[in-house]
């Protein structure tokens, strides 16, 4: 009988443990309210909200549905292709040329005994930079007869362009700055990769023979396959979604002559300008189906696994 009794005092007092644990338990859940609020929304709401305003032609008091007509009108701009041009166009210069310039210089970089620190942080800056503030700043160092570019190519004899007043040249202007921007991040994302690969792998090629640039080539580039692919896919995300610094440096409609209006650019045109709020809205849903198809692919051609 004592046994049976000290048993279940022992139960009881498990019960009462456990119970305090549920009840300390929900009481947590009572803090992550307002983030569960924010989430619904300013994010699932908006997202569904978009897409039953696709169906509609609205301009924000009145509506109607209009079916798929938002879909068709979209996908028969000639607006919104000359901003996927736009997007594409800037977003594949900016890959190609950032990820080997940052993975350059990340190599070097990583090869240096002092100041590792030192050049990390120079390279991070711009990445930390608000992109608008960087974009009106390239705004004057750009400036076709006042900026500071024009006027170190006038003093060494070089052609002076247009920049941003310029549609033939007004995309490198945009794509300069988004180099400029991101290769930091870049190098960063690199060198991380970069300090990871066993030195012992080195030392074995030397012992074999092997020169620097051998060991660049045969070692350090195939180690670096996983970084190139997580760069390219976070880059082409970025790239397709691209509005800040085109709306600072050409407005909604991307001056000069729509030559850098972006899909997001278009996006904020129609519909916070424009007050077509179910054509902004068909033409989020394609942009996100756009980005939703080249990440597929990136993920297949990279073999990336997610």
């Amino acid at each position: 009988m004592a046994n049976n009794s000290i048993e279940l005092n022992v139960q009881m007092e498990v019960e009462k443990v456990r119970s305090k644990r549920k009840d300390w338990g929900l009481k947590w859940y009572v803090f992550l309210i307002p983030s569960f609020l924010g989430i619904l929304l300013f994010m699932v709401y908006p997202i569904f909200e978009s897409l039953r305003l696709s169906f509609y032609q609205s301009n924000g008091t009145v509506e109607h549905y209009i079916g798929l007509a938002n879909f068709k009108s979209v996908l028969t701009s000639n607006s919104f292709w000359n901003a996927v041009w736009n997007t594409f166009f800037i977003g594949i210069f900016q890959i190609i040329i950032t990820i080997p310039l940052g993975f350059i210089f990340a190599s070097i970089i990583n090869s240096t005994k002092r100041g590792q620190n030192f050049f990390k942080v120079l390279y991070f800056l711009p990445n930390v930079t608000s992109i608008v503030a960087a974009a009106m700043i390239f705004a004057f160092v750009l400036h076709p007869e006042m900026g500071i570019v024009n006027y170190v190519l006038h003093a060494i004899g070089l052609p002076t362009p247009g920049w941003l007043s310029d549609p033939s040249t007004s995309k490198w202007a945009v794509i300069i700055l988004a180099v400029w921007h991101w290769v930091g991040f870049v190098i960063i994302i690199c060198l991380a990769n970069l300090q990871a690969i066993p030195s012992e792998m080195y030392e074995a090629a030397k012992i074999d023979g092997a020169s620097g640039l051998q060991q660049w080539f045969f070692i350090t580039i195939p180690n670096m396959a996983g970084t190139f692919a997580f760069l390219l896919i976070t880059g082409w995300i970025g790239a397709l979604q691209r509005f800040n610094e085109v709306y600072v440096l050409g407005g909604p409609n991307g001056s000069p002559a729509r030559s850098i209006q972006t899909m997001g650019a278009f996006i904020y045109e129609r519909g916070f300008t424009g007050f077509e709020f179910g054509i902004a809205s068909a033409a989020t849903y394609i942009m996100f189906i756009l980005i939703l198809v080249f990440t597929f692919i990136n993920l297949k051609v990279s073999k990336m696994k997610i």
